[in-house]
C-alpha cells in the first residue's frame, strides 16, 4: 500500500461522489461544485480541502524475555511483547490474577488472556465443564475470535482433540459445526448442550438466557463450584450506564449460579480505547496510591478485587532506543574566532565562500 497512490484514489473517489450527487441545474449555481473541488484560475490544481497524506509510525512494542515458549506446552508461534508477559504472569496458573488489560489496537490483547487460558486447559484436559467464559460485546466480534481460537487449537497438537471451545449466540447457523476444525468452533447448540466445550464464548445477554433457559441447563451439568476459571469481557469500555448495570447483575447471578467461591475466578476486562485512564495508570504506583476509576469500575462490574498492579499497559521502545546509532551528530557550532569565517562578505568570490563553509 503506496501511501501517494491511496491518497489520490481516495481524493479521486471523493471529488467524483460529490459532482455526482450534488451535480446542479438551478440557474446561478452551475458549476458551484466545480470551483469547490477546483482553483478556479487552475482547473488541474485541486482545491486545498484536501490535506494530506500523512503518515503516523508507531514505535515498536518492548519485547519480553521468555521466548515463544514462556507456556512450553502451548507455544507460541511469535516472542510475546513485555506487556504479554506481565498479562501472562498474573493470570496464568496458579496465580489466576483478575486484570486490565489496557493496550492499543494490534498490540495483542486476545493473545494476553487466551494463552493463559489454552494453558490451563490443556492442564486440566479431559476433565468436564466449561473452564472460561469469554463475553463480547458484538457478534460479529465473537464469530472473528472464534476463528483465530481455531487456528490456535487446531495447530498445537497437545490441544487438538483435547481442548473444545464452542460459539453460543443468538444467530442461528444453516450449517452449524458439530466438531472443531481448522477454521471454525462448535456452533451446534444441540452439542454444546450435551457436551459443554471447555472455552465458551458468548454475548452478555445470550448467557443471561443460557442460565435461565430450562433447556440450556445441560451447558451446566459438568461444573462444580471450582471448573469455571476465567471470565473474559472484551471491550469493556462499552459497557457503561445501564448496560454495565445489567453486566454486573450478571456475573454476579453466574457465580451464584454455579456456586463460584469468592476471589476464585481470574476476571479479564480489555479495552484499547480507554484514554485519559491509560495515562493515569503510572501515577498510581506511588507511595500515596489512590485507586484509579477504571480499577474501582471493573470491580463493581465483576465484584472481585482488582489490585493495583491489575492494569496492564503497553510499553513501546523509546525514540532513542529504537533509532539506536541511527542518530546523526549534528556538528559543533564554530567558535567565536571562526565567526569571521560566516560571513560572505569577507570573501572575494562565491566559490572562495563555498569552499570556506564546506570546510567549516
Amino acid at each position: 500500500m503506496i501511501p501517494s497512490v491511496l491518497a489520490t484514489e481516495i481524493q479521486a473517489s471523493i471529488t467524483d461522489f460529490l459532482k455526482t450527487e450534488f451535480r446542479s441545474s438551478s440557474p446561478g449555481f452551475e458549476g458551484l461544485i466545480d470551483n469547490f473541488l477546483y482553483d478556479p484560475d487552475n482547473p488541474d490544481k485541486p482545491n486545498p480541502i484536501f490535506k494530506g497524506p500523512y503518515l503516523s509510525a508507531s514505535l515498536p512494542f518492548r519485547s519480553g524475555t521468555a521466548g515463544a515458549d514462556y507456556f512450553p506446552d502451548v507455544p507460541m508461534a511469535f516472542a510475546p511483547h513485555r506487556h504479554q508477559e506481565q498479562a501472562f504472569e498474573r493470570l496464568q496458573h496458579p496465580n489466576y490474577q483478575s486484570t486490565i488489560v489496557a493496550t492499543g489496537t494490534g498490540s495483542g490483547k486476545t493473545e494476553c488472556f487466551m494463552m493463559p487460558i489454552l494453558d490451563h486447559c490443556f492442564k486440566y484436559r479431559g476433565e468436564p465443564g466449561i473452564k472460561a467464559i469469554l463475553v463480547y460485546p458484538m457478534n460479529a466480534l465473537a464469530t472473528d475470535q472464534a476463528k483465530r481460537l481455531a487456528q490456535l487449537i487446531w495447530h498445537n497438537d497437545n490441544l487438538k482433540g483435547y481442548v473444545t471451545a464452542g460459539l453460543f449466540v443468538g444467530e442461528s447457523e444453516r450449517e452449524p459445526t458439530s466438531v472443531m476444525t481448522e477454521t471454525g468452533v462448535i456452533t451446534s447448540k444441540d452439542i454444546l448442550r450435551q457436551s459443554p466445550p471447555d472455552i465458551l464464548l458468548t454475548n452478555y445477554k445470550m448467557l443471561d438466557y443460557l442460565l435461565i433457559r430450562p433447556k440450556d441447563q445441560g451447558l451446566w451439568l459438568g461444573n462444580n463450584p471450582e471448573t469455571l476459571r476465567y471470565l473474559v469481557v472484551d471491550e469493556i469500555h462499552t459497557f457503561d450506564g445501564a448496560q454495565g448495570t445489567d453486566l454486573a447483575c450478571l456475573i454476579r447471578r453466574l457465580k451464584a449460579r454455579l456456586q463460584t467461591p469468592v476471589n476464585h475466578l481470574a476476571c479479564v476486562g480489555t479495552s484499547a480505547t480507554l484514554g485519559g485512564e491509560v495515562r493515569a495508570v503510572r501515577a498510581m504506583r506511588s507511595e500515596s496510591f489512590r485507586e484509579p476509576p477504571l480499577l474501582s469500575y471493573a470491580g463493581k462490574i465483576f465484584n472481585e478485587t482488582f489490585d493495583r498492579n491489575a492494569i496492564v499497559t503497553e510499553d513501546r521502545l523509546s525514540a532513542a532506543e529504537f533509532l539506536a546509532d541511527a542518530f546523526i551528530d549534528p556538528q559543533p557550532v564554530p567558535s567565536p574566532d571562526l565567526l569571521d569565517s560566516l560571513l560572505p562578505q569577507n570573501y572575494d568570490s562565491v566559490e572562495k565562500y563555498i569552499r570556506a563553509q564546506y570546510q567549516l
